[in-house]
């Protein structure tokens, strides 16, 4: 797995990129790049489980690693989610057991630098290219219309 790291300059707080990020209402517009009906379903909560789904309930679970409120968001990837079932061993999912995703929120002369840097499975580094930068966009734009 080879590390990556994506950054964007966010004219918005970082609380306000906190909750674009992570809340209820806007997580599943900015996930919708990477795939249509994305959601998330957690307290959002250092040590709670993550499940990653899409509309199918297909997708990834995760724990928090770390959560600290407006600086920094970190997912340990586990396995596999199947029609709403675990999988830790087998297909996709076992490629990114134990990879981290890590959200950075930095101050930076009154705006916000989201930095995101993920641990990636060599398969999927021209999506991760091509789709990360289009994610974070998205976030910069619902930040930004908002901006307080």
């Amino acid at each position: 797995m080879e590390k990556q790291e994506f950054k964007i300059l966010i004219n918005a707080s970082k609380e306000k990129v906190w909750d674009v990020l992570w809340s209820d209402t806007t997580y599943p517009v900015w996930t919708a790049v990477f795939c249509e009906g994305s959601k998330a379903e957690t307290d959002w909560k250092k040590g709670s489980e993550i499940l990653f789904l899409n509309d199918k309930n297909d997708g990834m679970f995760s724990t928090i690693e770390e959560s600290i409120p407006h600086e920094y968001m970190s997912f340990k990837h586990l396995g596999e989610v199947k029609a709403g079932v675990k999988d830790l061993n087998s297909g996709k999912g076992s490629e990114w057991n134990n990879s981290l995703e890590n959200y950075t929120l930095k101050p930076v002369g009154g705006k916000t630098e989201l930095v995101v840097d993920i641990n990636r499975v060599k398969e999927f580094e021209d999506y991760f290219d091509k789709t990360f930068p289009k994610a974070l966009e998205k976030v910069k734009e619902l930040a930004e219309v908002s901006a307080d």
